[in-house]
């Protein structure tokens, strides 16, 4: 195929199928078993080795660790600020599923960014992409050198890689797995969200998640 004279249309459906299938076998991998539908009411198990320490710096330019966010449950996402479609619909559905939680809910939750693209999420640049209005209120986007990166994304079983078909493109891709981690407020997993869950499903979890703390 040509290309130069591809449809417009045809990049960002190959993009966001290629998304999906990472998505689905990042899931296989994170959890060592095939992925199935949970059953209505039935919370995945919290048994997968998914999580651990990072150092990575704020959009505010302050260095912060895994333990500035212990006593909080976590929503992390893994993206990019140059993602077109996958990373930009992720947020808004984590967005959305806050939403649908009462005030005292939602105020229990801390959502996060990690950029899998340091070379160009800076902190300034990240600063300004969490405060687009369909995003989630109070998201934090962390970003850090390659290798604090990686250490978070190995910890995350997050699959990654930049896209050098054209060498020459300075708006490069990143391929990578597209998961919402749910997170206890110890830093320990819960539950993970793949790429276009509905936004019930996770608003059911995370109000269970709540019930069965205060339980």
């Amino acid at each position: 195929m040509n290309w130069s004279n591809r449809p417009a249309w045809l990049l960002p459906v190959i993009a966001s199928a290629v998304c999906v299938i990472i998505a689905i076998a990042a899931l296989v991998y994170a959890t060592g078993q095939r992925p199935a539908a949970a059953p209505p009411g039935v919370r995945e198990s919290g048994q997968a080795l998914i999580g651990g320490d990072f150092e990575l710096v704020a959009h505010t330019g302050e260095t912060m660790t895994s333990a500035d966010f212990e006593g909080r449950p976590m929503l992390i996402y893994f993206g990019f600020t140059y993602c077109p479609d996958v990373c930009p619909m992720s947020l808004q559905l984590m967005a959305q599923a806050l939403a649908e939680l009462d005030e005292a809910e939602r105020a229990e939750f801390q959502p996060l960014l990690i950029s899998l693209d340091p070379e160009r999420d800076t902190p300034e640049a990240l600063a300004s992409y969490v405060e687009t209005p369909v995003f989630p209120e109070n998201l934090i986007g962390l970003t850090g050198s390659a290798e604090q990166i990686e250490t978070a994304a190995r910890a995350y079983r997050v699959y990654y890689a930049r896209s050098d078909a054209d060498s020459s493109m300075a708006e490069y891709l990143i391929d990578h797995s597209s998961l919402i981690y749910l997170m206890d407020r110890q830093g320990r997993f819960v539950e993970v969200f793949p790429h276009a869950t509905a936004p019930e499903r996770i608003v059911q979890s995370l109000q269970r998640f709540l019930q069965e703390e205060g339980a």
